[in-house]
């Protein structure tokens, strides 16, 4: 058993897949999709399911490792993305270098935050976390974060 993909659904797929591109250096990972007819209803349950989107590669992984999985449905998206306290699925981790310069080129590239960067030490690590939670732009939440040796905070 291995764990294969997240899906994220957004009202612009390409959009989005440009983001995660740029901001956190995903790699798209060809062939683009497009899912629909009958046997895709019949899998998702859905009557007449279309989606268009493209899979991109996480950083850090090998070939052949987790993706992101950036559809846009032919019927459109028409809930708001969970917030990253509420129930369900909150956000997505990504450990960066510098949280402050991937911050800045999120900010940069459509995303936002209503949080600031915060270190805090973790006595127990001897380590200090530097963290922030942003948002992408479709509003779906990405903790930021880097982790250092000793009490930096």
């Amino acid at each position: 058993m291995k764990y294969t993909h997240t899906n994220i659904n957004s009202p612009n797929w390409v959009e989005l897949v440009n983001f995660y591109t740029t901001v956190f250096e995903c790699k798209l990972v060809p062939p683009l999709r497009h899912l629909h007819g009958e046997w895709f209803e019949q899998a998702s349950g859905v009557r007449g399911a279309e989606v268009y989107g493209a899979h991109i590669a996480l950083p850090g992984y090998p070939e052949g490792g987790p993706t992101f999985e950036i559809f846009t449905h032919v019927a459109g998206v028409e809930d708001a993305p969970t917030p990253w306290n509420g129930a369900g699925f909150a956000h997505i981790a990504m450990e960066v270098e510098d949280v402050e310069a991937t911050y800045q080129k999120l900010l940069q590239n459509g995303g936002s935050s209503d949080g600031k960067v915060v270190r805090s030490y973790y006595p127990s690590l001897d380590k200090t976390l530097t963290i922030i939670y942003a948002k992408d732009p479709d509003g779906n939440c990405i903790e930021i974060q880097s982790w250092s040796m000793g009490n930096t905070a």
